[in-house]
């Protein structure tokens, strides 16, 4: 009996978190941050709370990132300021959340989200049965804010005052090892939020960081508590991954961890076939290198062609049982975005372009009369083309039909006119090897 007990107090104190409450002080010298890459809004919300008796930190990813020393492109901040105390101290700040209670603070186009620090200890908070948390507005110190982060790399406070960095879980330590490690025990941090899971692989994957063993252990096995998330939250993670600048490699280890079954419906199929996957590939190839470049990626855009190969699948399949080929292809992308929709919660401006980006690819192979005219003048035009020569590249178009439109859209009015009249031409020679008709000879008129 007194085994027994040992062994379940052993089991607990492995599984919780050191909660360490005095941090571990980094001073600027020694880190090294550039605070030139700080945003100021972030500065100035993190003085305004000190200055009114606040404790207040930039906090998360902007500080590894900083550590880095890559310039970050979102800013937390985090405080033992309650949200109402937080709102009072700003002009435009808004109290958001349910769930967890949030407060955004906006400084013309930017806005830095404000958190207070929360507490630690599950039997505080609202739980489903498999352990997600579903509400957690229970406030505390910034030690048990540090305990209750994902991994030891997101747990990181920096004082823009004292320039120091607070650690409290050696998150420091873990980013000059690159070394991914949740905090506390992994099992029952992947069922309070199972989105932990496919951060873990964004992480390793955008940052090129080793998941820690014990870290990685439970992912497969606990796998399908991913169906337990809120569909639009689980489209923002996915959002977020895709458009990284690493959504080749989040692929490949989403794949190698077990993860893409979860995510978009039917993916790790498009992904089983040859010619599915080099289109998807090579659209994320190019995704990466545009939000590499800090070129805007759309999302519609991007679904689109995650999603195109089982389009392509349903509107062959009507085509070939004689449906005529534009309702056929509306009736296809209307089957699609029904069984996606009802996983993903993809929201409509996103499925309206890419309804647009699908239904334009048949429009670019007339390249007669003036519908490449009229084509010109498409709002998603531009989508359209990008999304026609990824088709030509993977060899699922042929390439002359995307240098055409190259040549089209970029000419001016006389070498427009010369390749629709070539076009026009080329429609109207006979086909190789037919011979030609003659024309009926009328009879001689009577003398």
């Amino acid at each position: 009996m007194i085994h027994r007990l040992v062994r379940k107090v052993q089991t607990f104190l492995s599984r919780a978190p050191r909660l360490r409450k005095t941090p571990r002080r980094i001073p600027q010298g020694e880190h090294k941050i550039d605070r030139a890459l700080v945003s100021r809004s972030a500065i100035r919300v993190c003085d305004v709370l000190q200055a009114a008796g606040h404790r207040a930190y930039v906090v998360g990813g902007a500080v590894r990132d900083l550590l880095l020393g890559v310039a970050p492109k979102d800013f937390d901040v985090a405080t033992d300021a309650t949200p109402e105390q937080i709102k009072s101290h700003f002009r435009r700040a808004i109290i958001i959340g349910r769930r967890f209670r949030l407060v955004h603070v906006m400084f013309g186009a930017e806005t830095i989200e404000v958190s207070t620090f929360r507490a630690y200890g599950a039997g505080e908070r609202d739980t489903d049965e498999h352990g997600r948390v579903l509400a957690d507005n229970v406030f505390g110190q910034q030690y048990e804010d540090a305990a209750r982060r994902d991994f030891t790399i997101n747990a990181l406070y920096y004082d823009p005052a004292s320039g120091e960095v607070l650690d409290y879980t050696d998150g420091v330590r873990d980013i000059r090892r690159r070394r991914l490690r949740i905090i506390g025990d992994p099992e029952t941090r992947y069922r309070e939020d199972p989105v932990r899971m496919l951060r873990a692989v964004r992480f390793a994957a955008k940052l090129g960081f080793e998941i820690d063993s014990s870290t990685r252990a439970p992912i497969a096995r606990l796998a399908q508590l991913i169906e337990n998330v809120p569909a639009a939250r689980l489209f923002d993670e996915m959002l977020k991954l895709l458009t990284s600048g690493y959504a080749v490699a989040c692929i490949l280890q989403l794949r190698a961890e077990g993860l893409h079954h979860g995510l978009l419906p039917l993916l790790d199929v498009i992904l089983e076939q040859p010619k599915g996957e080099r289109f998807v590939m090579l659209s994320l190839s190019r995704t990466d290198e545009r939000a590499r470049a800090g070129k805007r990626v759309a999302p519609g855009f991007l679904f689109a062609t995650l999603l195109w190969h089982e389009v392509q699948t349903k509107w062959n399949a009507r085509v070939a049982a004689g449906e005529h080929k534009m309702p056929a292809l509306e009736a296809a992308i209307d089957q699609v975005l029904e069984t996606q929709t009802e996983k993903l919660a993809i929201q409509r401006r996103f499925t309206s372009d890419m309804r647009e980006i699908w239904t334009l690819q048949p429009r670019f192979e007339r390249r007669t009369g003036q519908g490449p005219l009229r084509l010109l003048e498409h709002l998603r035009l531009r989508a359209g083309y990008d999304f026609l020569l990824i088709r030509c590249d993977a060899g699922e178009a042929p390439a002359d039909l995307g240098q055409w439109w190259t040549q089209f859209m970029h000419g001016s009015d006389e070498e427009r006119a010369a390749l629709l009249q070539e076009a026009n031409q080329t429609r109207s020679a006979p086909a190789s090897g037919r011979r030609r008709r003659r024309p009926r000879r009328r009879p001689a008129e009577a003398a």
